[in-house]
């Protein structure tokens, strides 16, 4: 990236606004980048940023993170946050799995392995910005289509969130019955992709051999500002293809066609 002089962030926060803070910011940013920045410009220090703005770095932070997955900017250690040249935006659905698996026209099912409270540890605490030793909601599950063994799935909730959640049977379609129980509806998600080895208890429960390339899908699923669900998903690879829809600006609206 190139050390050039980056024009200053001048738009503020409008307290009228019905968006909050953080989407406030992460649409200013946006905008700055693409409107007011050429590829390679240093977008301001996030310190810089907090006081212009009047908010917590980690806002800030969290804002540019949603950025960098976006492609809008990018990170380099020691230096600093760059725009990047602009690419065709990426549209991802929030829904279920069991919304998924019936709107594919199979039929789902799970085996519930975990389904209780436990205290955040110093890595779950990161991951769902809370404290450490938080009461965190664990729902671990083993995830079949047509009674094959499809991924392994672990969602993790704030508790304070979903109080007595864990008091009743587990759910059969999760975010079915967070809008449901506690009228809570997940606005919006990030997810990150990548590929990993099955271990050997991975590999038992989804009935692969040890090492079996798995694809692993991290989402965290938000309420407003507020993470509200983190989830590590474990696909078959033989099983599971990802499909991203792309659509170029000024364009019509694409085609979804996610397959097994």
């Amino acid at each position: 990236m190139r050390h050039v002089p980056q024009p200053p962030v001048t738009e503020g926060l409008d307290p009228e606004s019905p968006l909050s803070k953080y989407k406030q910011i992460r649409e200013i940013l946006k905008t700055h980048a693409r409107e007011a920045c050429q590829p390679g410009y240093r977008l301001p220090p996030e310190r810089e940023l907090s006081e212009h703005f009047g908010v917590a770095r980690k806002t800030i932070r969290h804002a540019i993170d949603a950025l960098v997955d976006e492609q809008v900017l990018k990170r380099v250690v020691g230096i600093g946050t760059f725009v990047v040249p602009e690419k065709m935006d990426l549209r991802v659905r929030l829904h279920s799995y069991s919304e998924d698996m019936m709107r594919r026209g199979m039929v789902p099912d799970a085996h519930v392995l975990k389904f209780d409270t436990i205290k955040a540890s110093g890595h779950l605490a990161a991951q769902l910005m809370i404290d450490e030793g938080q009461p965190v909601v664990r729902f671990k599950r083993l995830l079949l289509a047509d009674g094959t063994p499809m991924s392994l799935d672990e969602n993790y909730m704030p508790a304070d969130l979903v109080p007595g959640f864990i008091d009743g049977p587990p759910p059969s379609k999760l975010y079915q019955a967070l809008h449901e129980r506690y009228g809570l509806l997940l606005e919006w998600g990030e997810d990150q992709v990548e590929s990993r080895a099955a271990s050997h208890s991975q590999a038992d429960l989804l009935g692969v051999e040890p090492g079996f390339p798995l694809l692993q899908i991290t989402r965290y699923a938000y309420i407003g500002e507020r993470l509200a669900d983190y989830s590590v998903s474990l696909y078959r690879s033989d099983r599971y293809k990802l499909f991203v829809p792309l659509q170029r600006l000024g364009t019509g609206t694409p085609r979804y066609s996610d397959t097994f």
